[in-house]
């Protein structure tokens, strides 16, 4: 049964409000509209009959209060007045009434105007729960696809590492050492204006895609175990420039944008130099973007410290020595003091044969 909550100083129109909707609806009566405010801290009713002119707390004072709380401002209000100035009437629309009745009231229009509006307000709340219950099945389609499209994403990732004799281990490794870059550097409050929590979390969801645009470089050259001519090394470096556009391309109808540009950007300029030796456009300093300086750092890192088929792994301490002794050269020195600032972390993973 739909509870009513009928407010009014005059104990003459409680009575009648009670006899002509008790038959139907459970009615609870408060003669003022502090009284009001206490049931209501208590109980939520299915609608309220608010009185306008009362002494201490008017009717408009009640639904200021109610517009205070959220799970106040949802119970549909029926002002009830003997004002039929028109002003009265907006003012009640205006502070979230849902409708309007005068008195004296006619026992058939407060029948029918009760009804209307709880059945209303029954066939909004079916909607909004027939819409949350479409939006929730809607979010978990897209976690699934977006779950899909990352899974698509890093298998790309790994089958094009292998082409150059990499395991699909360097793919998962260079995204945890972006990870944990990006999380000491949020830690020590660098880059704020840039490094959101959205942009953290994008930059390691970007991280595998880095060298995708490998794709494009032919075998005998990504396989080759001698020097390349400069005709075959031009050939290389556009990789980063050919990864940037594989990503806007294949994704740029499926992926938010802030994510697209970022994983470009990534995979563009990750083979940028601080000092502005680097490729493919010699950026320098900060014009490079910082997702691309911490793939830098991360990548190189990777390089040195495990085995490729064209070289063995250093050594950490050797690995550490070639980062600090490059910083501000060929890394951003506080993207590359922040590796450094979690050697400890690192080295236990190498403890544990994490990275095994």
């Amino acid at each position: 049964m739909k509870t009513i909550l009928v407010v009014d100083d005059d104990k003459m129109n409680l009575m009648m409000a009670k006899n002509l909707l008790s038959k139907k609806y459970r009615i609870v009566t408060v003669n003022s509209g502090k009284m009001a405010l206490t049931y209501l801290e208590r109980n939520i009713p299915d609608l309220m009959l608010l009185d306008l002119m009362m002494p201490e707390m008017t009717g408009f004072d009640v639904m200021e209060k109610l517009n205070e709380k959220e799970e106040w401002k949802k119970i549909p209000v029926i002002c009830l007045t003997a004002d039929i100035d028109n002003a009265t009437e907006v003012q009640c629309f205006e502070m979230g009434a849902i409708d309007f009745i005068v008195k004296p009231f006619s026992p058939a229009i407060m029948l029918s105007r009760v009804q209307r509006t709880l059945e209303l307000e029954s066939y909004k709340k079916d909607l909004e729960g027939a819409v949350k219950e479409q939006a929730e099945e809607i979010l978990k389609k897209n976690i699934k696809i977006m779950k899909i499209q990352r899974e698509v994403i890093v298998s790309m990732a790994n089958l094009i590492e292998s082409r150059d004799g990499s395991t699909g281990e360097h793919v998962k490794r260079t995204a945890i050492f972006v990870k944990l870059i990006a999380q000491n550097l949020m830690e020590n409050h660098m880059f704020e204006e840039t490094l959101t929590k959205e942009y953290f979390e994008n930059i390691c969801k970007a991280a595998p895609m880095h060298d995708i645009g490998k794709i494009t470089v032919p075998d005998y050259i990504l396989k080759s175990t001698g020097n390349l001519s400069d005709e075959e090394f031009k050939i290389m470096k556009n990789h980063s420039v050919e990864g940037g556009k594989i990503i806007r391309e294949t994704l740029g109808n499926i992926e938010d944008q802030n994510y697209i540009d970022i994983a470009a950007n990534m995979a563009t300029y990750h083979h940028e130099k601080w000092d502005g030796s680097g490729y493919p456009e010699g950026r320098s300093g900060e014009d490079i973007p910082l997702c691309a300086r911490i793939m830098a750092v991360a990548d190189v890192f990777d390089a040195l410290a495990f085995k490729r088929y064209y070289k063995d792994a250093l050594s950490l301490d050797a690995t550490f020595d070639i980062i600090e002794e490059s910083s501000g050269t060929h890394f951003d020195p506080v993207v590359a003091d922040a590796l450094c600032n979690v050697r400890g972390k690192i080295e236990k993973m190498f403890e544990s044969n994490e990275f095994e």
